[in-house]
């Protein structure tokens, strides 16, 4: 989860763990060792409002996570922790909040995690008896994940797939369960597609339970103080918001849906939407995350969980 900047009255909300993937298409690793890649600029980035399309979006969420994943890890690791799952900056934690089910319930299931960034879900999946297999776009958030390893000290002991969310690499029904905890939805130009690819790829009767953005947060300027309460863009404006180098290039793009639009989306890749939770900004968490903080968490919501289940 990494704050964004304000532009042009509007809000860019937050990233965590994946954005969409690799626009030239898929591919699976076990052992990702090639060095990150960079584009040059991209520290002095122009935000903006403007249209962004998929390969475009694609594209820039991948550079912008192999740029940036090194700091991201540096300064959210230990919130996050090696082998924890947390659904969002309040900390809400999926040991206490059973939205995939039981914990013990999970044993044997085979668990798709979308957008995972370093692995933390899936290793907190496998500590449960769970076969997790930990998708990303970023090879360098990959090549974390390989550096924590078991976060034990050991080797990591499930795939690591580097893989576009909206062209996943895996035969139909091949999970039991999918998650992801602030990863892929928010950052593709057409989500559907990638509601459409886990539902393909979930059993009958399949969970799929996300996190993002909550999209109110795009109506208030991105300020953890009083001066983010103040409504500064309107909730129904769609236009993507985009980050681009001197040259024009995008280097980062984040996409804004309704409540509405994501019911109707997950609705139309054929899933039953089972709840919808918002946590509270609970006593306990005092840290400000950029503009994720106590002040903001106990008034307006940051965050909305959706849980699902494939028809």
């Amino acid at each position: 989860m990494e704050q964004k900047h304000d532009v042009g009255g509007g809000v860019h909300p937050l990233t965590h763990s994946d954005h969409d993937g690799r626009p030239e298409g898929p591919g699976v690793s076990d052992v990702l060792t090639t060095p990150a890649t960079s584009q040059d600029g991209a520290d002095d980035a122009e935000a903006l409002r403007r249209p962004a399309g998929g390969r475009e979006s694609s594209r820039a969420s991948r550079g912008w996570w192999d740029r940036n994943a090194d700091e991201y890890q540096n300064d959210h690791g230990d919130f996050l922790g090696d082998a924890r799952f947390v659904w969002g900056p309040e900390g809400l934690d999926e040991a206490t909040a059973g939205l995939l089910g039981p914990a013990e319930q999970l044993r044997g299931l085979d668990v798709l995690e979308v957008g995972a960034g370093a692995a933390q879900c899936s290793r907190w999946l496998a500590a449960q008896g769970a076969r997790p297999v930990a998708l990303d776009l970023s090879h360098r958030q990959l090549q974390h994940a390989l550096r924590i390893g078991d976060g034990q000290g050991g080797e990591l002991g499930f795939p690591l797939v580097e893989a576009d969310a909206r062209a996943l690499p895996f035969a139909d029904g091949s999970f039991d369960l999918a998650c992801s905890a602030y990863g892929a939805v928010p950052f593709v130009a057409d989500p559907e597609r990638v509601f459409a690819e886990v539902a393909r790829v979930l059993r009958p009767g399949g969970r799929w339970v996300f996190s993002l953005t909550h999209p109110l947060r795009w109506t208030l300027a991105d300020e953890p103080g009083i001066e983010g309460l103040t409504v500064l863009a309107s909730y129904f404006d769609r236009t993507p918001y985009v980050e681009q180098d001197a040259a024009g290039r995008t280097v980062y793009v984040e996409h804004h849906r309704t409540l509405g639009d994501r019911v109707r989306e997950l609705v139309g890749a054929g899933f039953r939407l089972d709840d919808l939770v918002e946590p509270e900004w609970p006593a306990w968490n005092q840290q400000v995350w950029g503009g994720w903080s106590p002040l903001r968490g106990r008034l307006v919501p940051g965050t909305a969980i959706f849980v699902c289940t494939r028809a």
